[in-house]
C-alpha cells in the first residue's frame, strides 16, 4: 500500500472521467497518480498533459475508428490507454468522455514525489538521468519510472485499493495553466490556432520541452531532425 504522503486528497469516481477531454484534462493537473508494486510504490503530481478527441480529432489516435490498438479508449472513462510509441516507448493516457466516444488525455510529464529511488532506478536502467526534474519529464520517461508497459493497458485508476490509482486534492491545480500545441503531432491535428490542446503548469522544471512534429522532407532536401515524446 502507497504511504499516506503518497495517496493525498481523494479518489475521483469513473464518473468524474466522463468528460470532454479537454474538460478532463486541466484537472488532472496536480492530481497524483500512484503505481504500487513488489519493488515499491511510485508516485507522481501531474505537470503536463494533451487532450485527444477521439472522432473530432485528427490528432488521435481514435480518428478513423476503433481498432484493437484502440479498443480501450472507446471503453470505459477512468481506465489506463497505454500504447507503445514507434516500437520504442510507452505512453500512458487517462480515458475520458461516456463509453463510446474514444477520448483520452495523454499524462506528459509529473514530479516523482513519492518512491523516487525506485523511480529513478528505473529510469537509470532505460537511460541517463542527470537529475531528478528528468525523472519523468516526458512521457515515455514517466511511463519508465511508473513501472507501466503494455500490460497495463485499460488498468482502472478509479479504485483506491488498486495498483494503479490517481487521486486529486481539492486544490490540486496550485499554479497557472499554460497551453499550446502538441507535441509532435503532424498534419490538421498539429495545427497550433485549432488545436492548443497541451495544458501544463507554468513554472513547473518538469514540464517537457515542445518539439514540432517531424515532417518528410522534399526530394533534394536534407533530412529534418525527427521528434518521438521522450
Amino acid at each position: 500500500m502507497a504511504s499516506d504522503a503518497a495517496a493525498p486528497g481523494f479518489v475521483p469516481a469513473r464518473v468524474w472521467y466522463a468528460r470532454p477531454a479537454l474538460t478532463l484534462a486541466p484537472d488532472l493537473l496536480g492530481a497524483y497518480l500512484t503505481a504500487r508494486s513488489d519493488d515499491g510504490d511510485v508516485t507522481l503530481r501531474i505537470t503536463e498533459v494533451e487532450a485527444y478527441a477521439g472522432a473530432d480529432d485528427p490528432g488521435s489516435h481514435a480518428y478513423r475508428g476503433r481498432t484493437p490498438r484502440t479498443a480501450v479508449m472507446f471503453g470505459e472513462p477512468g481506465r489506463l490507454y497505454v500504447y507503445r510509441h514507434l516500437g520504442l516507448h510507452h505512453c500512458v493516457n487517462v480515458v475520458a468522455g461516456p463509453v463510446g466516444t474514444a477520448a483520452a488525455v495523454l499524462v506528459r510529464a509529473g514530479e516523482v514525489v513519492d518512491g523516487v529511488d525506485l523511480a529513478r532506478e528505473r529510469r537509470a536502467r532505460a537511460g541517463v538521468v542527470d537529475s531528478d526534474r528528468q525523472i519523468a519529464r516526458g512521457p515515455a520517461r514517466l511511463a519508465v519510472a511508473l513501472g507501466l508497459d503494455l500490460t497495463d493497458n485499460g488498468a482502472d485508476v478509479t479504485e483506491p485499493d488498486g495498483r494503479l490509482v490517481l487521486h486529486r486534492p481539492p486544490d490540486a491545480v496550485t499554479a497557472a495553466v499554460a497551453t499550446g500545441p502538441r507535441v509532435g503531432v503532424a498534419g490538421p491535428g498539429g495545427d497550433a490556432a485549432q488545436f492548443p490542446w497541451r495544458l501544463w503548469l507554468t513554472g513547473e522544471p518538469t514540464v517537457s520541452a515542445f518539439r514540432p512534429a517531424y515532417r518528410r522532407p522534399a526530394s533534394g532536401s536534407s533530412p529534418q531532425r525527427g521528434t518521438t515524446p521522450a
